[in-house]
């Protein structure tokens, strides 16, 4: 297997050479494996996952193709886009997650189900989107119940956050899309405020605040968890100006 995590120590800020301080959004977890999970990273890695190379990746290369390219960040157990990949046999996903045995998880489903359009990566998001993805070539982003951080002093952890929005920019298309949801109604508005505030993205919403519930996002067990427990979810569209 090559599967290969290399650790990147330093991120340049977008209007400087000095390198910032590096505050992830996420705990790196292992967690315990099956069987069936070690397997796949075994087996289907080389032919379903992509490893982390310091160097931009040739997207129509990667999947043989020229055709639109999306990434979801944090894909947990896979649920939306190994939906989506299956619905859009036409367009191309890479899915980014950081718990391994979910990654080994979606790589199973991925050899299954026969899909040739959706490949994985065991990674830091903003490491890849700054280091392996070219400017002006993702046609959406989607982030679906990213890791709130909700106490105060956590905030800063929290993924959506006005540099990383600024990355977003530079990475999406003109016309491209970020798709986002949370169940966190404080990180709602921090992610309306946070795009809202940057020229780059127009909010879809009507009334430029929050959309209605994506019909192609499925609703996860995690999701229906928290509905049942009176949880709100809040959904929002921005498309690259």
């Amino acid at each position: 297997m090559t599967h290969k995590i290399h650790r990147v120590t330093k991120v340049m800020s977008e209007n400087t050479d000095r390198p910032m301080r590096k505050i992830r959004s996420f705990a790196r977890r292992s967690g315990r494996m099956t069987e069936s999970q070690k397997k796949a990273l075994a087996e289907y890695w080389d032919a379903h996952g992509i490893s982390y190379e310091d160097t931009i990746l040739d997207l129509n290369k990667l999947f043989g193709r020229d055709a639109p390219k999306n990434i979801e960040i944090g894909f947990g157990m896979g649920e939306n886009i190994l939906n989506v990949a299956q619905s859009r046999p036409e367009e191309d996903f890479i899915g980014i997650e950081v718990h391994q045995p979910a990654v080994g998880h979606v790589l199973n489903k991925i050899q299954s189900l026969g899909l040739t359009n959706l490949k994985v990566m065991n990674h830091d998001a903003v490491e890849v989107l700054s280091f392996l993805i070219a400017d002006h070539s993702l046609d959406s982003v989607s982030i679906f119940f990213p890791d709130p951080w909700h106490k105060t002093n956590h905030h800063k952890r929290r993924l959506v956050s006005p540099p990383f929005v600024a990355l977003l920019a530079k990475k999406i298309k003109k016309g491209g899309r970020v798709y986002l949801a949370t169940d966190w109604e404080h990180y709602a508005h921090q992610m309306l405020e946070v795009f809202t505030d940057n020229n780059n993205f127009k909010n879809l919403s009507p009334n430029n605040t929050f959309c209605k519930r994506m019909e192609f996002r499925p609703i996860t067990k995690f999701e229906k968890r928290g509905l049942k427990l009176g949880h709100g979810v809040w959904d929002l569209i921005f498309e690259k100006q």
